[in-house]
C-alpha cells in the first residue's frame, strides 16, 4: 500500500505540547479524510499524546521524547505514538473497561473513547519503547463537508 501522504513529529513528555502536535495534525484535514473522520483522529491522537504524557511518562524527565507519526493510504489513516513506558496490556485493559463510559469513572474514559472511534487498537513493545498503532477506515458515507 503506497501512503499519500506522511507526517513525523517529536514532542517533549509535556501537556503544553498538545497544541504543537495538533497543529501539525492539521495538515492531514481535508480529502482523503471527511470532516467527521479528521475530527475523531484529532481526538484520538490527543487522548493518546495526554494518556503518554499522564500515565506511560508519569515522573520521568520532560525531555524525553514521544514520536508520532501520521500516515494516510487510499482507504486508512495510520497514527503511531512512541513511548518509553513501562510495558503495558492493552488488550487486557480494554477487556476490563465496560463498553459505556460512567460518568463517575475515575480513569479509563480516554481509553474507551479511543476503542469506540479507532478501527483498531494495538500497542506493541518495541526496544525498549512501546507503540501504539491507531487505524482508521475513511467513512465513505459522510461528505467533507
Amino acid at each position: 500500500m503506497q501512503p499519500l501522504h506522511k507526517a513525523f513529529l517529536q514532542v517533549n513528555t509535556d501537556l503544553n505540547a498538545l497544541a504543537e502536535v495538533l497543529s501539525c495534525f492539521d495538515q492531514f484535514k481535508g480529502p482523503p479524510l471527511s470532516d467527521r473522520d479528521w475530527l475523531q483522529c484529532q481526538l484520538i491522537l490527543a487522548e493518546a499524546f495526554t494518556n503518554a504524557v499522564r500515565h506511560a511518562h508519569k515522573d520521568r524527565p520532560v525531555e524525553l521524547l514521544i514520536d508520532i507519526e501520521v500516515i494516510t493510504f487510499a482507504t486508512q489513516i495510520e497514527i503511531r505514538l512512541w513511548d518509553w513506558g513501562d510495558p503495558f496490556n492493552l488488550a487486557h485493559t480494554l477487556e476490563r473497561l465496560p463498553l459505556t463510559f460512567a460518568q463517575e469513572a475515575e480513569g479509563g474514559r480516554g481509553l474507551q473513547l479511543m476503542r469506540k472511534l479507532a478501527d483498531s487498537l494495538s500497542y506493541t513493545r518495541t526496544e525498549h519503547r512501546n507503540c501504539l498503532l491507531i487505524v482508521k477506515y475513511y467513512d465513505k458515507g459522510s461528505s467533507n463537508t
